[in-house]
């Protein structure tokens, strides 16, 4: 059982670690008020993409010291939830050992290439915004609910 004091371990997986899972990480440590160790990695690790750099600047959110890692460098690092945002990813991941809780998001890839052309900037706010509602959701399932008193 987890202390009171301890972080949870939180490791975002997709297929490339380029797009998705970047900035799934950098949105729950952007909003998770410290209360989570954050990582993201690939089944197939390319880089960060510029426009998911780009689209998270906009929030005010860096994630361009991030890098692309592949997911077997997490097996022994104790993670305690893996969050699959992408179908290929979710079936390709390994089993982590211990009571890992997986959850999945199936989101849609804004990837177009490597190009970084104003005409894709929707499609990764799309993709950003869709991921920042899901976090939402994901840290309102773990507040503790507090008992109303009646009087």
């Amino acid at each position: 059982m987890r202390s009171e004091n301890t972080k949870t371990k939180v490791l975002f997986l997709c297929t490339g670690n380029s797009c998705r899972s970047q900035m799934a990480e950098g949105l729950l440590r952007w909003m998770g008020n410290s209360k989570y160790d954050v990582y993201s990695a690939g089944v197939a690790p390319s880089r960060v993409h510029p426009m998911s750099i780009l689209v998270m600047q906009e929030l005010g959110v860096d994630i361009s010291g991030q890098s692309s890692d592949l997911v077997d460098d997490y097996l022994d690092m104790g993670i305690d939830i893996v969050i699959s945002v992408c179908d290929h990813a979710a079936q390709n991941c390994p089993v982590f050992p211990g009571g890992v809780e997986r959850i999945h998001w199936s989101i849609e890839d804004p990837f177009h290439g490597w190009s970084v052309e104003e005409r894709y900037i929707p499609r990764y706010r799309k993709t950003r915004d869709e991921l920042r509602a899901r976090i939402e959701g994901f840290l309102q399932a773990r507040v503790p609910h507090r008992r109303t008193e009646l009087t």
